[in-house]
């Protein structure tokens, strides 16, 4: 073993085998965070399909940050069930099982017909990516040289930005694919569906990390330490013991505080920095609709809905294929053509004639299926002012069905586009953060390094949620947000392995990282419902909900007192 005064680089310490290890738990981490990342790029077209409703609707904030918390509930739930598992059996065979829960149960998302279901296959999905943490850096711990220890895991832990990134980039392809029809095409031409979006796509690439199983099961060896520790009599029978762990009040002492470090980075960023991405497709999309108006869309659409409204015909064929929230009114802001289109629509399948006045009259009695309140006066006078100004154009209702379809996809497409570029600054920025809180804590110490990363976290999150407004923005805005935030997460993989002994490690880290989840799991609700509701008068809600809730990072300032010093301490036995 290495000394202190060892001058060579960590890494000269390794062996072979060594790097085995760290390479196998790196590509279950990364797989794992790649899973992550696909969900939170595809949750909000999902629940916009899913729900039915437009693109704008603040009620998809509320369902979305509901699917987020299911998914974090069920990941805490996962985290201690399976940290117990890699106390008793072992940490590779419990690795294995969780790879192979995550990676199906991910692919069975891509067939959700409803919100609810949508959440089932998310609940079981974190089943399996909450045991992966725990049991990987227990692992890594315990097979690293000392000094080598916290350089690997906060080396492991950056390299999860690396999954965050692959996500990133299969939603880029697919958005591509998706922006030029390419997508509906092949699965037209070659399963025969007629439609497929790109966010079922994705989660069906989820599904490939179960290959990994294979080498873990035929390669993979417990670490020394845990099997020593596995035919000690007694203690074996302590193994994975949450009984022991709460018995012995150091180890109590060290869970609280774990836990509450936990809390506060899950929620900064599971329930903001993540919505992040949210937070771009909705700026962007008003910024790309300005321009569809701008080249007359706005106007077209208005001569699409003239035509559907005089011919019977027409309307049976656009009703089929165009959606209310595929239209544009002429004014930003208002959804005068989506709402008198989705009338018009409701009209037709009931057998009735969709005349303007019996639109503006369905439009005031509102729609309780759908939440849709009923219309203001304002609302009505200037509905009545829309229709009044409306002209047939074209005659050709397939032609504005294919305008409408072609411009629909294209905004889509490019939304879905700086939604993965946004993923990617945001986790760039994630790679260096987590890899730098490595290095300064060498310096400075576990609880100094913690405290300048939960200020520096609180500060550019609020940064981000104010004032983030163009596409330039992405590209430094984002990634000093990703490099402050999960910083913290760079500090969890290092620091808990060193508050608990062997026979209570993958528990003690599991208890750590996933009753912090659980509790944290409010956070996406909270988000959801301040948006939707508490600042839903608000031009922009995510933005007021999101800089609300960046005081939670400063709780932790509250834990460090608490929390012991573990700089150049080998591993509690």
């Amino acid at each position: 073993m290495s000394s202190d005064a060892d001058r060579r680089p960590w890494y000269r310490e390794l062996t072979r085998y060594h790097w085995f290890v760290f390479v196998v738990a790196a590509l279950g981490w990364l797989f794992d965070t790649m899973d992550q990342q696909l969900f939170n790029l595809a949750r909000r077209p999902a629940c916009t399909d899913l729900l039915g409703l437009p693109p704008s609707d603040p009620s998809i904030d509320k369902f979305g940050g509901y699917a987020t918390s299911i998914f974090l509930i069920g990941w805490a739930v996962g985290g201690l069930a399976f940290g117990v598992l890699g106390d008793r059996i072992g940490r590779a065979r419990t690795m294995l099982w969780t790879i192979l829960i995550y990676s199906l149960c991910t692919g069975l998302s891509a067939f959700s017909r409803t919100i609810w279901d949508f959440a089932l296959y998310r609940f079981l999905t974190g089943l399996g990516v909450g045991g992966e943490f725990a049991v990987g850096v227990a692992l890594v711990a315990e097979v690293m040289p000392d000094r080598a220890r916290p350089f690997a895991l906060g080396l492991l832990q950056a390299l999860s930005a690396i999954g965050n990134i692959s996500a990133a980039l299969i939603s880029l392809g697919l958005g591509r694919l998706e922006e030029t029809g390419a997508l509906e095409r092949f699965f037209a031409e070659q399963l025969g569906f007629t439609s497929v979006s790109a966010w079922r796509v994705m989660f069906v690439v989820g599904t490939v990390p179960a290959l990994l199983a294979i080498l873990i099961r035929r390669k993979l060896k417990e670490p020394e330490r845990w099997r020593a520790k596995a035919t000690e009599g007694e203690v074996a029978k302590k193994l994975g013991s949450y009984a022991e762990l709460f018995g012995n009040p150091r180890w109590r002492s060290h869970a609280l505080v774990g836990l509450g470090l936990a809390f506060c980075g899950v929620v900064g960023l599971w329930a903001i920095g993540f919505f992040s991405i949210d937070l771009t497709r909705l700026v962007f999309r008003k910024t790309f609709e300005a321009e569809a108006r701008q080249r007359g869309g706005g106007a077209l659409d208005r001569s699409f809905l003239a035509l559907v409204l005089s011919d019977r015909s027409a309307l049976e064929k656009a009703s089929d294929k165009i959606q209310p929230s595929h239209l544009l009114s002429p004014e930003p802001g208002t959804r005068d053509a989506e709402r008198l289109y989705a009338a018009a629509v409701d009209l037709f399948q009931s057998g009735e004639t969709a005349t303007p006045e019996a639109l503006l009259n369905a439009l005031d009695q509102g729609n309780p299926a759908k939440k849709l309140a009923p219309q203001t006066a304002e609302e009505r006078q200037r509905r009545q002012a829309y229709l009044d100004a409306a002209s047939q154009g074209s005659d050709d209702v397939e032609a504005h069905i294919d305008r409408i379809g072609k411009r629909t996809r294209d905004i889509n497409g490019r939304l879905t586009l700086w939604a993965a570029l946004t993923s990617v600054m945001l986790n760039l920025g994630a790679f260096f953060g987590i890899y730098a809180f490595s290095r300064v804590t060498h310096l400075l110490g576990r609880r100094p390094t913690f405290a300048i990363s939960f200020v520096l976290a609180t500060l550019s999150t609020a940064m981000v949620f104010w004032y983030f407004q163009t596409i330039t923005d992405v590209f430094w805005m984002i990634p000093l947000m990703g490099f402050c935030q999960l910083s913290l997460f760079g500090g969890y993989a290092i620091y808990f392995p060193e508050l608990f002994p062997t026979h209570l490690r993958s528990t003690g880290t599991s208890f750590c990282y996933n009753v912090g989840r659980l509790v944290a799991a409010a956070g996406p609700s909270a988000l959801g419902l301040l948006t939707s509701e508490v600042f839903a008068g608000k031009s922009e809600p995510m933005r007021y909900a999101g800089v609300s809730m960046c005081s939670v990072f400063l709780l932790g300032l509250l834990v460090l007192p608490f929390a012991p010093e573990t700089k150049g301490k080998p591993l509690p036995e």
